[in-house]
């Protein structure tokens, strides 16, 4: 498999090697001694699947405390998938990272805690697959708006489908700083 650094050095892209000829392809989606190697040396203990139609987006989500590293990838269609650094102190707070996650290139991304996290379907469909390293824990969500100015997404939709909650997010700059994740934590 093939990992790059991305610009925000904690956020990781992962290639994996994938095996096909004339009856389909193999690969591993998750290996815990090699994504060690990798950079992926947290334990998983949760697995979470969501379909979406296209132009559905979802995010900017995350929790804090108790923050989720999480292992993404499409399983069926196609995302635009970001992470955005909300660390305080981190030299990258506010900048965001997005890559396109598909059924075809098996790419996956991995955003450590500290980091909010959103995707928007570009697909007909997608099957969206995070691996998380914390339960969900509704007490501690958190969410940034989606299209929030300061950090300037360049989303790939101009009327995305919205829940009810990310509708209404605040601004990073709204959220009190004691609210978010130190950087080093």
């Amino acid at each position: 498999m093939q990992v790059t650094r991305t610009a925000i050095p904690d956020v990781l892209v992962i290639d994996p090697r994938v095996f096909g000829d004339e009856r389909g392809f193999f690969f591993e989606t998750w290996s815990a001694g090699r994504y060690a190697e990798a950079g992926v040396p947290l334990t998983f203990v949760q697995d979470n699947l969501s379909r979406s139609a296209k132009g559905v987006l979802r995010g900017l989500h995350m929790q804090h405390p108790g923050g989720q590293g999480k292992l993404v990838y499409a399983l069926e269609g196609e995302v635009f998938d970001v992470a955005v650094d909300v660390r305080v102190g981190s030299p990258t707070f506010g900048a965001w990272v997005g890559y396109t996650l598909s059924a075809q290139n098996k790419r996956q991304i991995y955003i450590p805690p500290g980091f909010a996290h959103g995707f928007c379907v570009t697909s007909p469909w997608a099957l969206f697959a995070y691996k998380c390293t914390a339960p969900y824990r509704p007490d501690l969500e958190l969410g940034i708006l989606w299209n929030d100015p300061a950090i300037g997404i360049t989303w790939p939709v101009e009327d995305p489908v919205l829940s009810g909650k990310d509708r209404v997010y605040p601004l990073l700059a709204d959220v009190p700083e004691g609210r978010l994740p130190a950087y080093g934590d």
